[in-house]
Formats: structure tokens, sequence, C-alpha cells
């Protein structure tokens, strides 16, 4: 137990003290004070590029958004947390949507497409491209122990920032935090 509180405590210094090194126009201070406690920046590093599905089976992979800034969203149906969040992934997706920017939510594990159907339904999820990693080989590529797990990822494809739990993607400080990341 003392050797994961160690861990722990060491992986978050880390990343308090690189984050500077790499994080460009980002103001990471900023989203933590607008309540994205939880976001934590890392160095930089190449997502997998393990395909995972759309629900009518075409193939994807996280390559496939190279150019833009991504927020990778792994969540299940059987998630409470990840209930709560999806809305405010889907406004965010509508509200700055585009060529710059995509959000992208991943159903990871076992998530039968009846189920999938009514999580979206009742959350009124009507904007967000919704992607299957059934094996989760995705997920585990990518490290993702729980759900949800957001990932930003910038536009060369790397990994630069990662948030376990849910959080409020629209509120001002997550649209701030977007805008800086798509800022050229």
């Amino acid at each position: 137990m003392r050797w994961l509180a160690l861990y722990t405590a060491l992986v978050l210094g880390a990343n308090a003290v690189c984050a500077p090194a790499f994080a460009g126009a980002i103001d990471w201070q900023a989203a933590h004070d607008g309540g994205l406690a939880k976001l934590n920046p890392i160095d930089p590093a190449p997502v997998p590029q393990t395909s995972f599905t759309d629900p009518d089976g075409g193939s994807h992979s996280l390559t496939d958004y190279k150019g833009k800034v991504v927020l990778v969203n792994f969540w299940a149906t059987w998630c409470a947390p990840c209930r709560e969040e999806m809305p405010s992934l889907d406004r965010l997706q509508a509200q700055l949507g585009g060529e710059d920017f995509q959000v992208v939510a991943i159903a990871a594990g076992h998530n039968p497409p009846p189920a999938i159907q009514k999580f979206l339904t009742e959350a009124k999820v009507e904007n967000l491209p919704v992607r299957l990693d059934p094996r989760q080989q995705l997920a585990r590529e990518m490290g993702v122990m729980g759900m949800p797990v957001t990932v930003l990822v910038d536009r060369q494809g790397n990994e630069i920032a990662r948030l376990i739990g849910g959080a409020d993607w629209s509120s001002e400080a997550a649209q701030a935090l977007i805008r800086q990341a798509t800022a050229p």
C-alpha cells in the first residue's frame, strides 16, 4: 500500500513538474481552477493505432483524427458517472466540434447495442460519434482502468492530458481549454 501511495505521489508530482515544459499556449491552471481539477497534463505520448468500430461495423482508429484536437471519452452503459457526464460531452461537441476539434465517445467493454441506444436516448445524446471497443483493446493499451476516462489528444496524435472520472465538459473552463488547444 505504501508503494502505491509513493508511486501516485511521484507520478502526480512529475506531471506537475513536466507540464510547463510542453504545455504551449494551454493554461492548465485555469482549467484546474475552473472545475477540471482532475485533469492531469502529461508529457506528450503517441496514442495507439489500435482500431475500434462504429455501431455499423466500420473500422476506425485515433489516427483518423490526425490534424484535429480530439477529446476521447471511454464510457460504459453501466457507468453512473458516464451517464451524468455524457450530456456535457454532447453539448461540447455541438458547440465546438468541427474542422479543428472532435469529441469521440468510445463504449469500452461489453455494451450490447440495445443498451447503448437506450443509454444515448436517455442521456439525450445527439451530436457525438459513438464508437465501440468491445474487447477493451484500445482502452487497455491506453491504460484505462475504470470509467469514465477522458483523454485530450493534440493535432499530432499525442495524448497531452487525462482526466479520470466525470467532468462538466460544457463549463466555461472546459470550453476555454478546448479553444486554447485548438488555437494555431
